[in-house]
């Protein structure tokens, strides 16, 4: 079954996936007119796959006695990027030279732009250790250990800690049982999916680079526990009016003198320039979006998707005489954007339920998208 992307307003409790509900490959990959053309002929003419690691937002059925009882639907969909997947299914729809692969299991099953843990009790131990350390809806860095968070970005509860080694059990096993149905499903789709793209155009001979998009959004506020998402970010942590583009560089795009070593760029800098300077273009001509509303690896670097393409099949990898280039990017949008003035509002005050969704924003947006790739073509044309 294709993953939801649509819910019906004014419901409070969670969102739930039925027990026992299982995605293949087929219902998470979306592309332009697949009714006269297959995915093989699809792959051929792409030079873009998206991928929206976060964009699932109902939880698997299996997880749902693991949730503290006061998680409420706008907590849950808080925690997730639930306004990214119905923007890119319409981008792809429109661009057939994009394809699109959607992430069915919202982040709290797993979050598959982190690295996953080698000892998934291990780390998630730690980080309940960490949560209790803090203190209740305390700031407590979770880095390394965030795979599976037990409190949300905002630092409120999320799952509830087990106390003996049967709860333990009994926690990672329908942890384990889920993601197989889901989320399992997505990272192998688009592992195969990208090492399919790039056999096939090196195999055409394609001299023009491919690109990989991480898609994502943020709010530049996060939740109060009255379900209020106004508590303002730190400034260092603030997203720009419109979208941050990513390629693990310094704010121009280049490599960064503090680097780790092998933690090079994604996409070389001056691409990255290109594709700020068409989405300036594309989003200044549909939104009025100013220069600086698009900036540069500012507040996030990108991470494991980006990271994974780069040390898999990317740029380090490759040369332009050895076959295809891939290029990736994480792009960040600022939710409030992608959600418009009215649904932002709703927000801002008291509640446990999530607006709908404006569906003219999201072509608007997808069209915008869609210029702004056109545009960045232009440059590889030239």
């Amino acid at each position: 079954m294709r993953p939801l992307t649509a819910w019906a307003e004014g419901e409070t409790s969670p969102a739930l996936i039925p027990a026992g509900t299982a995605f293949a490959p087929g219902d998470l990959i979306f592309y332009a007119n697949p009714e006269s053309r297959s995915l093989e002929q699809a792959l051929a003419e792409a030079d873009l796959v998206v991928s929206c690691p976060h964009s699932g937002s109902a939880a698997p059925e299996e997880v749902a006695r693991h949730l503290v009882p006061e998680y409420t639907r706008r907590l849950q969909f808080d925690y997730t990027d639930l306004s990214t997947a119905p923007i890119v299914r319409r981008w792809a729809q429109i661009d057939p030279r994009v394809i699109y692969v959607e992430n069915p299991h919202p982040r709290l099953v797993r979050d598959p732009n982190r690295a996953k843990p080698e000892d998934v009790k291990a780390t998630l131990r730690e980080a309940f250790e960490r949560v209790r350390a803090a203190g209740p809806l305390q700031r407590v860095d979770l880095s390394g250990v965030d795979a599976i968070r037990p409190v949300t970005f905002s630092f409120y509860p999320l799952l509830k800690e087990p106390t003996t080694e049967a709860e333990w059990e009994a926690l990672l096993g329908d942890f384990e049982a889920a993601g197989a149905l889901g989320v399992d499903v997505y990272e192998e789709t688009r592992r195969t999916l990208l090492r399919r793209w790039f056999q096939t155009h090196q195999g055409l001979g394609t001299r023009t680079p491919l690109t990989t998009l991480s898609f994502h959004d943020t709010m530049n506020t996060t939740t109060r526990p009255d379900g209020a998402v106004g508590v303002e970010r730190a400034e260092k942590d603030r997203l720009p009016n419109v979208v941050s583009l990513s390629n693990r560089g310094d704010a121009e795009g280049n490599p960064r003198p503090d680097a780790a070593p092998f933690d090079g760029v994604t996409m070389q800098p001056e691409r990255l320039r290109n594709l700020a300077g068409a989405f300036r273009e594309a989003f200044g001509a549909g939104f009025g979006a100013a220069p600086n509303d698009i900036s540069l690896n500012q507040p996030y670097l990108g991470s494991q998707e980006i990271i994974e393409a780069r040390d898999t099949v990317g740029i380090g990898r490759r040369t332009r005489e050895a076959g295809p280039l891939i290029d990736a990017v994480q792009a960040e949008f600022l939710r409030e954007f992608l959600m418009g003035e009215a649904a932002v509002e709703a927000l801002h005050s008291p509640g446990a339920t999530w607006p709908s969704t404006d569906e003219d924003r999201v072509d608007a947006i997808a069209r915008s998208c869609k210029a702004a790739w056109d545009g960045y073509r232009t440059t590889l044309a030239g």
